[in-house]
């Protein structure tokens, strides 16, 4: 921000920090217990201070210009830093905290456990709200450059700072409808390759490791198409003939659909499953408890019943 030291006001770093997270002034006004003619006020010093309209109209709504969005995670930072800071003795008085998290996570995650995970934060801490965002196509720093502050699943961020909690090893097994012919007789790698599959990929990609897999063995398979989430894909394969895979923790919500799950008869890597976080919320007493309880409801992969392929 362009201001001399003496003009500095931090309050303004949180304001911004709430005005970007929300992209509505009516609604960073509730969040910070302001009124709106007093919120339009503040983001009128913000633009002066930046010397950037910071959010402008696109039609009803209000959308970040490409200043805002670039310096938004450094002033996501710095307030998070501040917080810690004030906060004595790390605790925190979760009745009374109030707070946006933004969940780096598979959708398949939040299907899974979504419920169990607001249901918890909400018993224990009603002024926080998870705001989940799916994995992107495209690879981002969203860590480091403050778009999330927890990511779940399996993580393999390239940013050599990021903090990592391996949990445990997930596999993938295969899914499909109830009554399919490939759930007839002994399962084996020539019989699965023969069905037609459909592949859950983020950036559209038409072949994976199960097709390396397969070839080790002489082996392809037909890829019919793909989609970029596995929740989509379960219904799809509920309603046909087609054959996905879905990782083991999920097995119970393609049941919940109809579907069985199996064994997939070929050597697959495993994919380590943990918790990613910026080492800027290590001394941050709130955003501990909540890794401490996503950490809860992520226990090693057990129990889950899949159909054998022996």
């Amino acid at each position: 921000m362009r201001v001399t030291q003496s003009g500095l006001d931090l309050n303004l770093l949180v304001a911004l920090d709430v005005l970007l997270e929300e992209s509505s002034v009516s609604r960073a006004a509730a969040r910070l217990h302001l009124s709106e003619p007093a919120m339009s006020r503040t983001l009128g010093r913000i633009r002066k201070a930046l010397g950037d309209p910071v959010l402008v109209r696109a039609g009803r709504t209000m959308v970040p210009t490409p200043h805002a969005l670039a310096v938004h995670g450094e002033v996501r930072a710095v307030v998070e830093r501040a917080r810690a800071l004030f906060l004595s003795g790390g605790q925190v008085d979760l009745p009374t905290l109030t707070r946006t998290f933004t969940v780096l996570a598979h959708d398949a995650f939040a299907a899974t456990f979504g419920a169990t995970l607001f249901s918890r934060v909400a018993r224990e801490a009603p002024g926080v709200r998870l705001r989940f965002l799916s994995e992107s196509h495209v690879d981002t720093p969203a860590l480091r450059e403050g778009v999330a502050d927890l990511e779940l699943g399996v993580v393999d961020s390239g940013s050599p700072e990021v903090r990592v909690e391996r949990l445990f090893d997930e596999h993938m097994v295969g899914v499909a409808r109830a009554g399919h012919p490939l759930l007839r007789g002994r399962m084996t790698a020539r019989r699965f390759a023969a069905a037609e599959h459909l592949i859950v990929s983020r950036r559209g990609r038409l072949e994976g490791p199960v097709d390396a897999a397969l070839a080790e063995q002489g082996l392809t398979r037909r890829v019919v198409g793909t989609v970029g989430s596995y929740p989509a894909s379960l219904f799809i394969l509920r309603e046909s003939d087609l054959v996905g895979l879905i990782a083991s923790q999920a097995v119970p919500l393609a049941a919940e659909l109809g579907l069985e799950a199996f064994e997939v008869p070929l050597e697959l890597p495993t994919l380590p499953f943990g918790l990613a976080w910026h080492p800027r919320h290590d001394a941050d007493p709130a955003h501990a408890w909540l890794r401490g309880r996503a950490r809860e409801l992520l226990p090693a992969v057990a129990g889950h019943p899949v159909r054998r392929t022996h």
